[in-house]
């Protein structure tokens, strides 16, 4: 049996396309999800299956969101060791890394997208693209962001949901729980 992390991307943000941790946690059980467990109201979910296909596991949670809620929810799944990839991968210093943010892309940006966008700086901020992830760092917070989330899905014409260094490493200790 695998262990997976399943991270839905834009749900309970602003009051929109409200998904209450508790029915979530039902819904993946009735897809027959084990030992599913959430973190925070941000769409982040531990589970384990003997299933094996990452992309069908997308789809089936997917559908099984649009069932529950009526809304579409973007859902990407890694297993813990891609996300422990991730994380030790980061460009930064440890110190940096630990204010960091994790866009974790959908698939493989193109190249020439990420070469247009390599030499686009903005004051105190920094990223540095990988095939899975942009590693983002910002002096001034998240939120003041000029290179968010919305930025790097409409330069690399990919989607991708961004968890901050915290929320990696709590996902990653809860696949050990």
């Amino acid at each position: 049996m695998t262990t997976y992390i399943a991270l839905l991307r834009g749900i309970n943000v602003s009051g929109q396309k409200k998904v209450p941790m508790a029915v979530l946690t039902l819904a993946m059980q009735e897809l027959g999800l084990l030992n599913v467990k959430t973190y925070i109201n941000s769409g982040n979910v531990v589970f384990q299956t003997v299933k094996t296909n990452q992309n069908q596991l997308e789809e089936l949670i997917k559908n099984k969101l649009f069932s529950y809620f009526g809304f579409e929810v973007s859902v990407l799944v890694k297993t813990c060791k891609q996300l422990d990839v991730i994380l030790s991968k980061a460009p930064f210093s440890d110190e940096i890394t630990e204010q960091s943010y994790f866009t974790l892309l959908h698939k493989k940006p193109d190249k020439n997208l990420v070469e247009d966008i390599k030499d686009v700086t903005y004051h105190n901020e920094e990223f540095y693209i990988t095939e899975e992830c942009v590693y983002f760092y910002s002096a001034v917070g998240y939120g003041r962001a000029k290179c968010n989330n919305n930025f790097f899905e409409r330069k690399l014409k990919v989607t991708a949901t961004t968890r901050n260094y915290k929320t990696m490493v709590k996902l990653l200790s809860l696949c050990s729980d």
